[in-house]
């Protein structure tokens, strides 16, 4: 798996103390990115994603996974099996993407519905520059959303926490 770092204690990309998994790679190029320098594909290092998961397994006071990016969706298999081991040991998935859950939804890939469906809450849509407030929980710019994914399974449509 191709990523950009991790985070073993973050208190930023949601709610409780997080492993972050930031993810190299994104087609998106949001201007004002906070990350640029995972947009590069080819940027980042290697990382076996069973490491990744031993690394995430190793602190009792984890509440939950963040994936980051980049955009975790463009490595959806590795993305899922890390979110499924997560899920297995009780903790929440966040994802942040990119892409709207309507656009996930309608994916033809298999993984990216598999990731879709093993994420507790989706934090979706590009950063819009011309949106970008400090004052959102969670997230950059105010047309990007917290979407519960499991309700939003349910409805048929994007369900927000807010």
């Amino acid at each position: 798996m191709r990523i950009a770092g991790t985070v073993q204690e973050s208190i930023v990309d949601g709610p409780g103390l997080r492993y972050v998994v930031f993810t190299q790679g994104c087609p998106h190029h949001c201007p004002g990115c906070h990350n640029p320098e995972t947009h590069d594909p080819v940027g980042g290092t290697e990382r076996p994603v069973e490491a990744i998961i031993k690394e995430l397994l190793s602190n009792p006071l984890t509440d939950g996974v963040t994936l980051s990016g980049g955009e975790p969706f463009i490595q959806a298999g590795d993305c899922a099996a890390i979110a499924e081991v997560a899920k297995n040991a009780g903790l929440t998935v966040w994802v942040y993407s990119g892409y709207t859950f309507e656009e996930l939804i309608i994916s033809p890939d298999p993984a990216v519905l598999k990731l879709l469906r093993l994420t507790d809450v989706l934090v979706d849509g590009p950063f819009v520059l011309a949106e970008r407030s400090l004052t959102l929980r969670w997230r950059g710019s105010k047309n990007q959303r917290l979407v519960d994914v499991t309700k939003s399974f349910e409805a048929g449509c994007a369900v927000t926490l807010d």
